[in-house]
């Protein structure tokens, strides 16, 4: 194999390619990229085989072949190598490939490419286009709600499904660890209506979310009820779903509250992060009271003291004082595009609803602490 190409082309390439490989894995050729040459073409995959990546990028190939070589390793060479530098990829001796760039020279061991396996695909009974932007909202509005509970292995993903919305037919993306929930939607693209609820693990979540900030006109998306398809651009991303059953979410959305509070979100999410910092690390409780106009923000603690911050607000209920997560706040604040964040509230003990009155496919649920 021999073959000329751009650095940048390159490296744009192997950022979603490595982060796929596992640091820390126990079979050595996991740890590798395959990279194919052929009429002009240079093939990039890796796998830990639960998920797989394949790009296609242009090269200058001068000798087709095929060789694997260790992903980090090769991504970091890429990477400090010059802005601007056309790179030389060789494999004359079996078992080494050697990256030339002006005066610098390396020289990787490779190993088999028939030892590098191939995750199939299967049966993709169902196939949908979405754009770019609808699929950044999905994965965005949704993925920080993921649980990280091991033993909790199907809410450690994203469950994708068709739903219905006041009449409308949606394509509905949900996330949520049992502290708070995420649900966002977009229209029902055509292809999608008899597709089976998925739940799509997170780290696919994530490599997905790369892909599409990187470029591409529409993802594709194939999928049956064990492996899911994206292609995005010149990049596939082929992935195992979650075998097991994602909870009745519609039963944790409450319906009767009816306390609305209107805030800046910025300002408030600044208030919310100031006040926290007087918070334990474990508990991160803060106490928000509503009376009239004003949100009173409080924290406590018996090894660092106190804090208080007041807020304007637009709110014409009772009283109300509740006690959240004050990261959990966080996290949902972040996802607010307009200047408004909306609160809706039953009484301390109930879930609270946050929307963003800007976004109106997108709705949180955060349950109250006690604090």
């Amino acid at each position: 194999m021999k073959l000329v190409i751009e650095r940048a082309i390159l490296l744009k390439a192997l950022g979603p390619i490595q982060s796929v490989v596992e640091r820390r894995g126990t079979i050595p050729i996991l740890a590798n990229v395959r990279l194919e040459a052929d009429a002009g073409e240079l093939r990039l995959t890796a796998t830990d085989m639960d998920i797989a990546v394949v790009e296609k990028i242009s090269a200058d190939v001068s000798e087709s072949g095929a060789t694997t070589v260790p992903a980090h390793m090769f991504y970091e060479i890429v990477r400090k190598l010059p802005d601007g530098s056309n790179i030389q990829l060789t494999e004359s001796d079996k078992g080494k490939m050697t990256i030339s760039a002006g005066q610098s020279r390396f020289s990787l061991a490779s190993l088999p490419i028939d030892d590098f396996p191939v995750m199939a695909e299967g049966d993709l009974a169902h196939s949908f286009a979405i754009t770019p932007a609808e699929c950044k909202a999905l994965l965005e509005k949704t993925r920080f709600a993921i649980s990280t509970e091991e033993t909790r292995y199907y809410l450690n993903g994203v469950y994708l499904h068709a739903a219905e919305t006041q009449g409308a037919k949606v394509l509905r993306a949900v996330a949520t660890d049992g502290h708070r929930l995420a649900r966002m939607e977009v229209g029902l693209p055509e292809g999608a209506e008899n597709i089976p609820g998925v739940i799509i693990p997170r780290k696919t979540i994530n490599e997905l979310y790369k892909l599409v900030e990187s470029g591409g006109e529409k993802v594709e998306v194939s999928l049956s009820e064990s492996k899911i398809r994206f292609a995005v651009g010149n990049a596939v991303l082929v992935s195992k779903l979650i075998d097991g059953t994602f909870p009745d979410y519609e039963r944790v959305i409450p319906t009767g509250n009816d306390k609305v509070m209107e805030v800046n979100g910025k300002d408030f999410s600044n208030a919310v992060d100031r006040v926290s910092v007087i918070t334990s690390e474990k508990s991160r409780g803060i106490k928000v009271s509503l009376e009239g106009s004003k949100i009173n923000l409080s924290a406590s603690s018996a090894e660092q003291g106190t804090a208080t911050e007041e807020l304007s607000i637009s709110y014409g209920a009772d009283p109300v004082e509740i006690g959240f997560n004050s990261r959990y706040l966080l996290d949902m604040l972040a996802q607010i595009e307009g200047d408004t964040a909306q609160f809706v509230f039953a009484d301390a003990n109930s879930p609270t609803i946050v929307r963003d009155p800007a976004d109106v496919g997108a709705l949180y649920v955060i349950m109250p602490m006690r604090v």
